[in-house]
């Protein structure tokens, strides 16, 4: 089966997805070879230096220029997220399948625009890691008894130094809700992959730092601003009360200001009987109660990996394994792993954490799933 892949924004996540596909059949031969056909990037230079590092066939600098491209049967979309709705959309009315990070735009409305026939895997990678696949087994065997509350944590510090330049992260029609969608997407997709449907948000948001340096050229990742200052328009830190379907309570808190945090990401869920904890810093442990146990074989996609429990993996493997879910969709036409659907509930949950934030009432009762 041939494969002809493009990928659309050749910043720091575009390299991931194309390392990605590069590497997939050494970890699923059973999986067809991407063929990395086109390279999409309108900063001078970018998508260029793709094509000489990574090996595409072409490069252009509009990605509209590809959408009816037949050598291409699968998209990549990494770009910033204000032009997720539009390229995805596109392609995907095409006949073209996607492969799109979270948070799919904007707003839910933004993802539900998304329609057409081919496959669609969503960037959730967190969900991935082989020891957050244990912790769901265990939670679903019993193990831990009945869930009755949990703490979820999404803290960093990119943007923790306001010397940081105001890039389009930081603006509203652009950016979006900030970090509700950057990592608050990730810490709901989580929630719900562990333990079912959130029907209930009180919650409370912040911009706490209110003014930064614009950026004198592009960016790629997060530098130091060095223009004229402007606002920040979307927020740095959230926190929220939820109640999940099953009645258990959660708190799920994200921050993209952690000073000396970096990348804290993780859980703790108590049962009647037990409890689990995960930190994706220690990415192949889960502690159960007091004890520590490794990721292996058999956990989640390990074996395709490593050979042997406690053997370390990396970020970048959690995309590969993304990868391989968006391959394997495509060749048997059944969704694999995170879909449209799990991106459109987030961002409904995300809504209404801002809503509730806003208005300051004291609970918001979610449409029904």
């Amino acid at each position: 089966m041939n494969l002809g892949v493009a990928v659309i924004g050749m910043g720091w996540m575009g390299r991931v997805h194309t390392r990605a596909y590069l590497r997939v059949r050494q970890h699923y031969p059973d999986l067809p070879a991407p063929m990395l056909v086109a390279v999409a990037d309108d900063v001078p230079g970018r998508a260029a230096e793709a094509v000489d590092q990574f090996g595409f066939a072409s490069d252009v600098a509009d990605w509209r220029t590809l959408v009816h491209d037949p050598r291409i049967q699968a998209v990549s979309v990494t770009a910033p997220n204000f032009l997720h709705r539009e390229i995805s959309a596109a392609f995907v009315a095409a006949g073209k399948h996607l492969w799109i990070e979270k948070p799919v735009g904007l707003s839910a409305a933004d993802a539900r625009a998304i329609i057409g026939p081919g496959q669609v895997t969503v960037g959730f990678n967190y969900r991935h890691a082989p020891a957050v696949a244990k912790a769901r087994e265990l939670i679903r065997t019993g193990v831990i008894g009945t869930v009755t509350h949990a703490r979820f944590s999404f803290c960093s510090d990119y943007a923790a130094s306001p010397d940081d330049a105001l890039t389009w992260r930081f603006e509203r029609d652009r950016g979006g809700n900030g970090v509700l969608g950057d990592l608050g997407s990730h810490a709901v997709d989580l929630i719900r992959h562990l333990l079912g449907e959130i029907v209930e948000v009180s919650a409370d948001s912040a911009i706490l730092i209110p003014q930064r340096r614009r950026a004198l050229g592009a960016t790629s990742g997060h530098q130091r601003g060095t223009g004229e200052p402007g606002p920040v328009e979307n927020e740095d830190w959230f926190a929220a009360l939820l109640r999940l379907e099953s009645g258990a309570r959660v708190t799920c808190e994200a921050s993209r200001i952690a000073q000396e945090d970096p990348n804290h990401y993780g859980f703790t869920i108590y049962g009647t009987r037990g409890v689990v904890s995960w930190d994706f810093r220690r990415m192949g442990e889960l502690r159960l109660g007091d004890a520590t146990i490794f990721a292996g074989p058999g956990d989640g996609d390990f074996g395709a990996f490593q050979p042997g429990a406690a053997i370390a993996m990396s970020y970048d493997d959690l995309k590969v394994i993304e990868a391989a879910c968006f391959l394997r969709s495509i060749v048997t036409g059944v969704p694999q792993g995170p879909g449209l659907s799990d991106a459109i509930r987030a961002a409904v949950v995300l809504e209404a954490i801002s809503a509730s934030a806003a208005s300051g009432r004291n609970r918001i009762v979610l449409p029904g799933i």
